[in-house]
């Protein structure tokens, strides 16, 4: 077992687990942040994006150990106590959700689109989105629902 000291949606935590550990079983195991889903553990669907040190990664595909000594942020570090993130609230305003598996991996990727693309056409959400797969919807709320949260983390920052 390996002690992990991570900075963990703003806090420091520390977690004992085997150096074979992906990042999302530490998540969801070990801190019980049950946001960031499990949905192929073969980095295809995009369930388990977190941002670590500000840059979105399927935390399937990440060790525990290599995120040793990062600023990781889940779903549940993305809301301003009660009040929803933008993009959080855009998801909601514009029904970017159906069964919400997929939805905390959008939205954290999501608003590493934005950070890196200001307010990006539909086009660029299309193909920034292409490693997040939804199998409930045909795509279109959520294309909106990122659109509109641009344009309110626009407005905020």
């Amino acid at each position: 077992m390996s002690r992990i000291e991570l900075r963990v949606n703003g806090r420091d935590v520390e977690v004992e687990a085997d150096g074979r550990t992906l990042l999302t079983h530490a998540l969801r195991d070990h801190l019980r942040l049950t946001g960031t889903h499990i949905g192929c553990d073969t980095s295809q669907c995009g369930s388990c994006t977190v941002h670590v040190d500000g840059k979105a990664v399927k935390s399937c595909t990440m060790l525990a150990v290599q995120a040793a000594g990062c600023d990781i942020l889940t779903i549940e570090g993305l809301a301003n106590g009660r009040e929803l993130h933008p993009m959080q609230a855009a998801f909601n305003d514009f029904h970017g959700l159906q069964c919400g598996f997929c939805t905390p991996g959008m939205i954290m990727m999501a608003v590493d689109i934005v950070n890196r693309h200001g307010r990006p056409d539909e086009a660029t959400v299309r193909a920034e989105l292409e490693g997040n797969l939804c199998r409930c919807t045909g795509y279109h709320n959520i294309i909106k629902a990122v659109c509109a949260g641009a344009e309110r983390m626009g407005e905020v920052a």
